[in-house]
């Protein structure tokens, strides 16, 4: 066995885990061995003759690879003593005693055996990354030690870890560190930014390290798959030239391929990979590195509940990492596509994946755990309350908590399937249904990468492609499962999925998800929660007991067209979000009828630009939907409907609408207006008319004199009999009657018609006792009788007496004027022409008779010869 620069630090580990401390922290860089030599050492130690010890690696290709290279040191077959285990993917037997797991694994298993007591030892490996349920198995570790596993024993390793926060959280455990072997590795920065494409600035980098007739293989770290295919195809006369290999090497790929990428080949290699090749085992014949500086980063978006996926920046601590995988075995080189001052800007180490990621998952775990209040968890870097608030949200939306917090029988029934809690409610919800089985292959299309394939398609698929995208179905999920049936029953030919334009590699992926979680449905399966076999199967009650099921795991992804579209329009189709926000539908999306839909998959995408602060662009953008039809979300979530009513001012009919609502999560499902409001809307609606009568004015209902006379009659009773106690009027009490009025009504012309009928001024008088309005009738008539019989107008106003204007004929007979208020007050007296002019205003008609009138008697008998002017008014009357 080839000795390594860890295995002088192995009796140091083994001594101060027997007799100083239960938990480690070990620091030693890429390369030392420590992934594979200390776990081996812990197994061959007596601390582990009682116990297992198991590895938590944070990727399942690096928990396989580290699995099978100590398989192969120890002469042992891979699942045997030495095994792994990762999601769906099981490789160990009853002699194993060394396993390798992916992190979220370990969290399973504590639910399902919560003080672990086969376990003897964990080694948490590369905890640098961060991954978020490396955090959570640390901390549920940590707790189980505390708690009824003190002799457990906790080792942390990593190459680039800051170890005192780890060591301190340990209890303050010690710290060791490897020195490891250490080769040079060249380091070459860009002298200014280059502006090209990625895949042009990996070809030109490449070619000239090709050039410089260096000798190895060459890794080259890009961001993501969709980068390493443009990378492989601008690489591709690279290899023809200097006959090598170009290999991909990310997560997703199938097991043989991720070995065809590591393992010794005859021929030169170029090695296209993610950051999975950061932190696994040494890639052996690696001598130059070329690093874009990138990563595709996952993250959540709290304001709209929605994932993330950006491209951003590495760490200094990546770069480090990217770097040193050049100089593993022998001196290397690493040409980074970044200049050193933006190599400088960096932060020395990625942010935490607790800090940025959705939390529902282990919130869920937690739950099931005992936890009851996550902020009170003791996490080793606690996430933002704002992501534990959402999670809950989310869970309780799901139905996996109640009201309390604890978890319900449906959170329980979740905690079956290895997957995201929404894709769990999803096959909760299809077994009540009775589509459990098919349901399996949507979570599996939904949890693995897309089926489709990318850039290089066939005919057939480019023909099939285009049909696509004038069909229309209710679900993009039912079409590929479709699309999964045609290949299936092909038995997933190389060249029928060549045809169908389908990836081979996701396509195993989701038949290997499938079958697993058939399996656990199966489980549990009684006879009536059997369902279809496959979605190509289903009834059409079937197929909607489905799509119901889809619902059920997505509450809070509902969404409403904007606009609707016509058939095959559905490019730029505009959506609504319940709880607000905005988002467009894929154009290659099937779902082009349905009014409401679930968004399945639907990310914030942006690109960082590779300049100086990174500026880039993002959209809310879906890509799988689903429809749904209204009274689906009355039967799953009727707490969550509230009708609303609306009431708004129609200006131009003068009249005031009600406008009734069905909302969801803040998205309107049904609008109608109301012909006649009810009882409860009244009050709103007088509201509404009495705010529009207000802003029209007075005027808009009435002539202003009318109110305006009476209220000066009611000062002029407050003045001719204070002992009354007339109250004082003012225009603000008739704005008051006028807002009384609109109670019961809803528009202008009912306003005007009951003005007119003089309700405006029956309320006016309702503010009067029954005495005072009786006393305002009697002692403040609105109109008195002259000597012939004919009644004039008395007229009011503020501050003055009153007064009445009739020709001077009328008035002859009369010997006195007239007086109101019980004689108290005079009325002045307009006299006036033939022409209605006054000739006198006077309160003493008997004065004016004697001296006034003789004069104008004679002026106007000869301006108006055809009236009579009696020489003695008071026995003549006219003509």
């Amino acid at each position: 066995m080839q000795p390594l620069p860890v295995d002088a630090l192995l009796p140091q580990v083994l001594e101060t885990l027997r007799r100083v401390s239960h938990n480690l922290v070990i620091q030693a860089p890429p390369g030392a061995g420590k992934t594979t030599r200390v776990p081996a050492a812990l197994l061959d130690e007596s601390l582990a003759l009682e116990g297992e010890v198991w590895v938590l690696e944070p990727r399942r290709m690096a928990a396989r690879m580290a699995a099978r290279r100590v398989a192969e040191e120890r002469g042992e077959r891979l699942g045997e003593l030495v095994g792994y285990q990762v999601r769906f993917e099981d490789v160990s037997g009853a002699r194993t005693r060394l396993r390798f797991l992916t992190e979220g694994v370990l969290t399973r298993r504590l639910l399902s055996d919560p003080q672990l007591g086969s376990v003897s030892a964990v080694v948490l490996d590369e905890f640098h990354e961060r991954h978020l349920q490396a955090d959570l198995a640390l901390a549920l570790l940590r707790r189980l030690q505390r708690t009824t596993r003190p002799e457990l024993r906790i080792v942390a390793m990593s190459a680039t870890l800051e170890a005192a926060p780890v060591a301190e959280y340990l209890g303050g455990c010690p710290s060791l560190r490897s020195e490891g072997r250490r080769f040079e590795v060249e380091i070459e920065h860009l002298a200014r930014e280059d502006e090209r494409p990625l895949a042009a600035q990996v070809e030109r980098a490449v070619r000239r390290l090709l050039s410089e007739n260096l000798e190895g293989d060459v890794l080259v770290f890009l961001p993501g798959a969709a980068e390493i295919r443009r990378a492989h195809e601008a690489c591709a006369p690279l290899a023809d030239e200097f006959e090598l290999l170009i290999l991909p090497l990310h997560g997703e790929l199938p097991a043989a391929e991720q070995d065809r990428a590591v393992r010794p080949a005859e021929r030169r290699k170029i090695i296209l990979s993610t950051n999975v090749a950061e932190t696994s085992v040494t890639i052996e014949g690696v001598t130059v590195v070329v690093d874009s500086g990138l990563a595709r980063v996952a993250g959540h978006s709290l304001w709209s509940g929605l994932p993330t996926l950006d491209v951003a920046r590495i760490s200094r601590a990546s770069a480090a990492q990217r770097a040193g995988r050049a100089g593993r075995t022998r001196p290397g080189r690493c040409l980074r596509l970044y200049t050193a001052q933006d190599f400088n800007a960096r932060p020395e180490y990625d942010a935490p994946e607790i800090l940025r990621a959705d939390l529902a998952e282990p919130a869920l775990e937690l739950h099931a755990a005992g936890v009851k209040d996550l902020a009170r968890f003791d996490w080793f870097d606690a996430p933002p309350p704002s992501a534990l608030d959402a999670a809950d949200k989310l869970l309780r939306k799901l139905g996996a908590l109640d009201r309390e917090g604890a978890l319900t029988s449906t959170g329980q029934r979740m905690l079956r399937f290895p997957l995201h809690p929404r894709l769990a409610r999803l096959l909760v919800e299809a077994e009540r249904r009775g589509v459990g089985r098919a349901a399996c292959l949507v979570a599996a299309l939904v949890g693995e990468r897309d089926i489709r394939a990318g850039s290089r398609l066939s005919l057939d698929a480019r023909e099939r492609r285009a049909a696509n995208a004038r069909a229309t179905s209710p679900s993009d999920l039912l079409e590929l499962s479709d699309l999964f049936d045609e290949a299936e029953r092909l038995r997933f030919a190389p060249d029928a999925l060549r045809r169908l334009g389908l990836d081979a590699g996701a396509v195993r992926a989701v038949e290997r998800v499938r079958r697993q979680l058939q399996r656990i449905i199966e489980r549990g399966a009684t006879k009536d929660t059997r369902g279809a076999k496959l979605s190509s199967s289903l009834s059409s009650s079937q197929e909607t007991e489905l799509l119901i099921s889809i619902l059920a795991g997505y509450p809070d992804r509902v969404a409403r067209r904007r606009v609707s579209t016509e058939r095959g329009e559905s490019a730029g189709a505009e959506l609504l979000l319940a709880g607000g926000g905005a988002a467009s539908l894929a154009a290659e999306s099937v779902v082009r009828d349905a009014r409401f839909l679930v968004a399945v998959e639907a990310g914030e995408r942006r690109e960082t630009g590779r300049g100086k602060g990174g500026r880039g662009r993002g959209e809310t953008l879906v890509r799988l939907a689903s429809a749904i039809a209204p009274e689906w979300l009355l039967d799953l979530f009727t707490e969550s409907i509230e009708e609303t009513t609306e009431t708004n001012w129609n200006a131009t009919s003068e009249r005031v609408e009600v406008v009734r609502r069905m909302v969801y999560e803040g998205l309107v499902l049904e609008e109608w207006r109301a012909n006649e409001a009810s009882g409860a809307d009244m009050p709103e609606v007088s509201s509404v008319l009495a705010e529009a009568a207000l802003a029209a004015g007075l005027e808009a209902f009435t002539e202003r004199e009318r109110y305006e006379r009476f209220l000066a009659r009611v000062e002029f009773m407050a003045r001719a009999f204070p002992e009354a106690g007339f109250p004082s009027l003012s225009e603000e009490d008739v704005r008051a009657c006028l807002v009384r009025l609109c109670e019961g009504r809803r528009s202008f012309s009912e306003l005007r018609e009951a003005v007119g009928a003089g309700e405006l001024l029956e309320l006016l008088r309702g503010r009067l006792s029954g005495e005072q309005s009786r006393l305002l009738s009697k002692m403040a008539p609105e109109r008195l009788t002259l000597a012939r019989g004919r009644q004039v107008r008395v007229n009011y106003e503020r501050e003055k007496p009153p007064w009445v204007a009739s020709r001077l004929q009328d008035f002859f007979g009369m010997r006195e004027g007239l007086r109101v208020a019980g004689g108290r007050v005079a009325v002045v007296l307009h006299l006036l022409a033939p022409n209605g002019r006054p000739v006198q205003l006077t309160t003493d008609l008997a004065g004016f008779w004697e001296r006034h009138y003789p004069q104008v008697r004679r002026e106007l008998s000869r301006r108006y010869p055809r009236h009579a002017w009696p020489e003695n008014p008071l026995q003549e009357s006219p003509r």
